[in-house]
Formats: structure tokens, sequence, C-alpha cells
């Protein structure tokens, strides 16, 4: 847990790498990815280990329909045995246009399908034999390989009270988007605790991973009103909407100033830094910081890693 980035590869491998070296140079402690219309978020994530030595790297996240929890679990396992057991392994649900309109599969009980997902890859890394799900099967096992860590770390993203509750049972950390610091605080922590003492488990330890869009920079306005355009598309989708609502915003008016200034960590560079010190006073243990569209990353994630001090 501590202060984390997101870095996209976007048009180009090399200035990802460069700012991955970077993150790692300036203390931060794990790199996470999307899993968009682009690169393969596992094979990109095998990239930037191979250039750092020390930061965590997880996607946040992967839909869990993108592949079968064999091959999941094959993708992570290699992954955390090349970066020398620094793999996360942050899983989604994602949402229906992607789910069927890209992979063609279908979200049909998403609690339930996350569940036995989980257990399956528990058990596979494990080498016990996998449960037998509603929705999954597999009779795999390694064969003459084991995994580098058979308790490797799984992510959950969470939005709605149910995820949640499920992450803080079967799950070792939680990845949030969109969810701003009163949230966290009156939402995801209290939910998680539940799930946790479900499982006979404390709250400490579970990693709670907030991405925090930000922007350090001395025309605010700007950033602000590129990351409002930016927000547009998930004011339109079903999960979103509700975690909205739940925040006290209607979603129908979409991102207004006051949500915007309250998820972002965006201005000179002390209230910038103060923005992502509310997360972690909120009960996110690890903000994680990712760039803005139109904005000078590199120098936001110099400036932000002074909120580790």
């Amino acid at each position: 847990m501590g202060l984390g980035s997101f870095i996209g590869a976007g048009r180009s491998l090399d200035p990802a790498i460069r700012r991955v070296r970077r993150a790692e140079e300036l203390g931060y402690e794990s790199v996470y990815v999307t899993h968009i219309a682009g690169r393969d978020s596992i094979t990109l994530l095998s990239i930037y280990a191979a250039n750092s030595e020390r930061v965590r790297v997880g996607t946040g996240v992967i839909p869990l329909y993108t592949r079968t929890p064999a091959n999941m679990a094959q993708s992570f396992a290699t992954l955390d045995e090349f970066s020398g057991g620094r793999a996360v392994a942050g899983l989604g649900v994602s949402h229906k246009p992607v789910v069927e309109g890209w992979y063609g599969q279908s979200i049909d009980k998403p609690l339930p399908e996350m569940r036995e997902y989980v257990e399956i890859l528990r058990a596979i890394f494990r080498d016990e034999d996998p449960p037998p799900g509603e929705k999954f099967r597999t009779g795999f096992h390694f064969m003459g390989y084991e995994p580098l860590r058979p308790d490797l770390p799984i992510y959950l993203a969470g939005l709605s009270p149910g995820m949640l509750r499920l992450a803080g049972e079967i799950a070792d950390g939680v990845v949030l988007w969109l969810c701003n610091p009163h949230y966290i605080r009156d939402v995801v922590v209290p939910t998680v605790r539940e799930g946790r003492r479900k499982a006979g488990k404390a709250l400490e330890g579970f990693d709670i991973v907030a991405a925090v869009p930000s922007a350090v920079t001395d025309d605010p306005t700007a950033a602000l009103d590129q990351l409002r355009s930016e927000l547009g598309t998930y004011f339109h989708l079903p999960y979103y909407r509700a975690m909205i609502e739940r925040s006290g915003f209607d979603p129908d008016e979409g991102a207004t100033d006051e949500f915007i200034r309250l998820l972002a960590a965006v201005g000179p560079p002390d209230e910038a830094i103060e923005s992502v010190r509310r997360y972690r006073d909120c009960g996110a243990g690890s903000p994680c910081v990712g760039g803005i569209s139109g904005t000078d990353f590199d120098a936001t994630l110099e400036a932000l890693a002074k909120s580790l001090d």
C-alpha cells in the first residue's frame, strides 16, 4: 500500500516505459494499467516489469470475460514470476457494451460470476482442484510448474455495495474509479469492512486503490474542462450512474464543477498534493494518480511524489 500511479502507453511505449522508471525512482509503490481497446494489459505489465525492479504491477482492471479462468491464471502466474512477485491481478465485471460488443460474452449474474471466477483462480494458484461453477468450469492444473506465489493478490473493481462487500470477503483489495473521497469514507470503507467481517478478517491489510485524475498546473480551468469531457461516457453507464447517485450527485447533470473538484487533484502543487492526501485521510490506502489529456503528466508525477511525505 502507498502512493501509486496509472501509466497508460498511449501511442508509443517509450514514454510510458520512461514514466514507469521515473515513478519508481520517485518512490511510487505501484503502477497500474487499464484494459481498454489498446494493448493487452498483462503483456504491457510484463514490459513495465522488465523496466523496473520494485514497483508492484497490476491491472486496474481487466474484465474477467476477456479470458477463461485457466488462461487468466496462466497469464498472471507468468507475470508474477517474471516480475519477481510484484503482480496484482485486478479483475472487473466491466459493462454490457464492452463484454458483448468486444468479447462476445455475456454478463448474467455479476456477483456470483465474480465469486466463482476468483474461487477458481485461487484454486489453480494453490494447485487445488478448481471448484465447479455455474458459468465457469475447468479441470485445469499447472503441469511441471508451480506459481511463484500461491497467494497472488487479487483485487476487484468495486462500485456497488454488493461488489464492495464481495471484495472485502474474497479479495485482497479493491480498485475504484470515479469514487470521490467522501464516497470512500461513507460507503466503500464500511461496506468492505462488512465483507471482511463475514470472512472473519480485519480491515487492516486490505488495499483500497483509488484512481485520482491529476494535473499539477497553473491553469486548472483547462484541465478540469478536459477531464469533464473525458468523463462524459461514464455518466451513461448503469453501474456508474448508480454509484454517482449514491455519492449525492445527479448523473443526468453530468460532471459538475463540484463533482470534478472533489474527485480530482488539479491545480498548483500544494492544492493537488492536498487533494491526494484527502483520499488517504478518507480511507484509501493506495491513492493512484493518473493523467489528464493535454496536461504534463511527467510534471504531475514529479510534484505529487511529495504527497508521500
